[in-house]
């Protein structure tokens, strides 16, 4: 990968970069403070963002928006339009991915926002703990049943069932369809053209359906409060937004943490030192999945921004309208902000409430799910370390097969061994 600053915009599809983000990144960062990034296919370049404190303005200042619609005075392309219709996304599916809380600004974000913050309280979460710790138990105690030879893929039978199920059952998705939901999320993830139209066809009109049903027999879920704000108020939520809300809450609230969970325990196992130093001191936890999310969270970079004005980092500026991402995997390994940044470390921040590093973002984006998320990381991997004692890789880590996406860091699959007779500590 080319980081000559004579260079034309970096290829984000380089293999190279997405194999290595992490030291690929890094010498973009170092070259300047933004560099032009481009997506194969599309003629216009990206603003990409890379130093901490650059990150960090990007993500907070009102200066940039998500919708380039506002931008004043300007007719600007939107990147992301361009890309799910070079994905073969149909036109009337295009809003249920353009259009979400995720993707609005203003008052437009703070309305959709309400509507569903009270259920990602700290008291709301925190008194989900005991259910979430429920499901890891029962998932842990089913662990050996899906082993060969003492062999599980922890992607499959641990990471990703933990948090769909507690997604699901806070939003209101019965168990029976939960494995289409996994299947679904599995093929929006392909690159593959076309691979989306179909999975997001299921999606939406399961949906449609869902709701019906819980107009019908309404249920003590997210869902519910959702028809309930749309029948008495049809100007605080739309159909296309609900069904959007919803969406948007099952995918997010759930694919981040299943790699989260992936990764972390990847890298636990990968780092004995680390792993020790938790298993002898539990207490540990929220400040490892605060490390854990900063030394190889899921999410690499952001949804594209644009910005409102003229804005100068460092001598650069980015002029009205142009496109730009804030690549939180650089901002989480400058060492303008962290100390040996490349060095794992469980005890980096002394206060395991303290968030500084940009894996959940930051700013009025900031990730709506964070604390759920950190809990189910707590619970994941609290609930790995006492119960399998004997657990470690069933293959070389440069063997671990990573999925090809960009600004995405997650394993295909996760196989390991159980320990001596593939055998758990019982609950309790």
């Amino acid at each position: 990968m080319s980081t000559s600053s004579t260079a034309g915009p970096v290829n984000l599809f380089d293999a190279d970069l997405v194999r290595d983000p992490f030291g690929g990144y890094a010498r973009l960062r170092e070259q300047a403070p933004m560099v032009r990034g481009s997506f194969p296919g599309l003629d216009s370049p990206v603003w990409l963002v890379t130093r901490y404190d650059d990150v960090k303005t990007v993500l907070s200042d009102r200066r940039f928006v998500n919708n380039p619609a506002n931008v004043p005075g300007a007719n600007v392309h939107n990147i992301r339009e361009q890309l799910i219709e070079a994905r073969g996304i149909p036109r009337e599916y295009a809003p249920y991915i353009l259009d979400s809380v995720l993707d609005s600004d203003g008052d437009d974000h703070l309305r959709l926002r309400r509507l569903v913050s009270r259920a990602f309280t700290a008291r709301r979460v925190a008194e989900l703990r005991p259910r979430v710790e429920e499901i890891a138990e029962d998932l842990l105690d089913r662990l050996p049943g899906h082993a060969e030879d003492g062999v599980a893929d922890l992607i499959e039978h641990f990471a990703y069932p933990l948090p769909i199920t507690v997604i699901c059952e806070l939003v209101g998705i019965p168990e029976e369809d939960r494995p289409l939901w996994r299947e679904w999320g599995r093929s929006l993830v392909s690159l593959q053209p076309g691979a989306m139209a179909e999975p997001l066809r299921h999606m939406v009109t399961y949906i449609r359906e869902l709701i019906a049903r819980r107009r019908a027999e309404p249920a003590d879920d997210l869902l519910t409060g959702l028809i309930r704000a749309h029948d008495e108020d049809g100007d605080r939520l739309t159909d296309t937004e609900m069904v959007t809300m919803v969406l948007t809450l099952v995918l997010a609230g759930h694919e981040t943490t299943a790699h989260l969970i992936g990764n972390g325990t990847a890298a636990l196992l990968t780092h004995p030192d680390q792993l020790a130093a938790l298993r002898a001191d539990p207490a540990l936890l929220p400040r490892a999945v605060h490390e854990l999310m900063r030394w190889c969270g899921p999410v690499q970079g952001t949804r594209i921004r644009y910005a409102a004005e003229d804005v100068e980092f460092d001598g650069m500026t980015v002029r009205r309208g142009e496109p730009v991402m804030a690549v939180l995997v650089s901002a989480n390994y400058d060492p303008r902000r962290f100390d040996d940044p490349d060095r794992l470390d469980i005890t980096r921040e002394p206060d395991g409430h303290k968030e500084v590093h940009v894996g959940f973002g930051h700013g009025l984006h900031y990730c709506l799910g964070a604390a759920l998320a950190r809990q189910e990381g707590e619970v994941a991997f609290g609930a790995l370390l006492r119960r399998c004692p004997g657990l470690e890789l069933a293959l070389a880590p440069r063997d671990l097969d990573r999925q090809f996406l960009p600004f995405s860091w997650r394993l295909a699959c996760l196989p390991v061994r159980l320990g001596e007779g593939g055998q758990l500590i019982q609950a309790g």
